[in-house]
């Protein structure tokens, strides 16, 4: 059945058939008026590509090295949690979808099967997510199982201190966010980043930041790679958009740590305007649990696949045959063209979104 997705939009679809309203709204809404949601769409639609002519392009490769593992395209599979809401294997069958495809997975610890199964799938290499539920002695025993299952690299997410409010899914009768007696998400400091690094000894990466600032503090306690989000638009409401927070977080890394981004990548063409701009990759969320959703382990592999071929045609129409050739000259500022909205990059998709 993947076969016969031929564009994102009848993978979208289908999987809209098969998920009920909560699990659905979850997945698609931001958080309050959905403005930070939007302006990820935003940001990347106010970016114009400027091609190059008369040079050979007769082949072109979109595979790139990240911490030191070759990915087919420059994108990660984000972590979602409760990827069992889409397909009932959760993170296991994104670990065998990637792992089929050639890219890289990066496994919420909130989402099912247990971290072992999911380690245990596929030949490929992971990244393990954690959200810290608990003290340091319960992070000890967090980090000896994730170093035991072999993982490859471990991501910490720190734009969550709190939980947002996602008013979509509270109004279709999705459950009401647990909020824990003791929120040791909260109690996150640089400090306790610094015995996180020292305990998990794996490539370490972190997620959520959004200032030059924060980016600059990063790499001075040695993290390996600085990942630019918003969570999706899922938490602070009214923040910037991904890709206008990247270059003042390149300048401020200097070189000395990988980048990656999220938010908002929905064609292969998005994918390009960031590694032009200083990401080393991006990753995917909701593409790839409408991938799960829509046709299981073959979705996600389709969505990939989609993907890549859209990066294929746009270097070569752009002039450029490897991702190192990309750069800010590559790029323009322009106007959008569409009201960005959670199905803007999809003209063939009626209206402004799927109820």
């Amino acid at each position: 059945m993947s076969a016969d997705f031929v564009t994102m939009e009848p993978i979208i679809l289908e999987a809209r058939k098969r998920l009920d309203q909560t699990a659905w709204d979850y997945l698609v809404g931001g958080s309050e008026s959905e403005t930070t949601l939007r302006r990820n769409r935003a940001g990347l639609d106010r970016i114009a590509l400027r091609p190059r002519v008369l040079r050979d392009v007769s082949t072109v490769d979109t595979s790139t090295t990240f911490l030191g593992q070759r990915l087919r395209i420059p994108v990660l599979t984000a972590p979602v949690g409760s990827l069992q809401r889409f397909t009932p294997r959760g993170g296991a069958a994104a670990a065998e979808a990637t792992s089929k495809f050639g890219t890289v997975p990066v496994i919420s610890s909130v989402t099912e099967p247990e971290l072992e199964e999911t380690a245990s799938t596929g030949d490929g290499a992971k990244v393990f997510q954690l959200y810290i539920r608990g003290d340091m002695d319960w992070v000890r025993q967090m980090t000896g199982r994730i170093r035991a299952a072999g993982f490859s690299a471990f991501t910490l997410t720190v734009d969550t201190q709190v939980p947002s409010l996602r008013e979509r899914p509270l109004i279709s009768g999705g459950p009401t966010p647990a909020r824990p007696a003791v929120n040791y998400q909260s109690m996150m400091t640089w400090d306790f980043l610094d015995q996180l690094k020292e305990l998990v000894g794996l490539p370490f990466m972190l997620k959520g930041v959004q200032t030059a600032e924060d980016a600059a503090l990063a790499v001075e306690h040695g993290v390996d790679v600085v990942w630019v989000s918003n969570h999706g638009g899922r938490q602070l409401d009214h923040g910037r958009g991904s890709v206008d927070t990247l270059p003042e977080i390149v300048s401020a890394v200097a070189g000395r740590a990988q980048i990656v981004l999220d938010g908002g990548i929905h064609r292969g063409t998005d994918i390009l305007k960031a590694i032009a701009l200083g990401a080393d990759a991006v990753a995917i969320g909701r593409l790839q649990a409408w991938g799960l959703a829509a046709a299981g382990v073959d979705g996600l592999v389709r969505v990939l696949e989609i993907l890549e071929t859209q990066m294929q045609s746009a270097m070569g129409l752009m002039g450029v045959t490897s991702l190192d050739q990309l750069g800010p000259e590559y790029l323009c500022a322009a106007e959008p063209v569409t009201m960005p909205h959670e199905m803007s990059a999809w003209p063939n998709i009626p209206g402004e979104r799927i109820p």
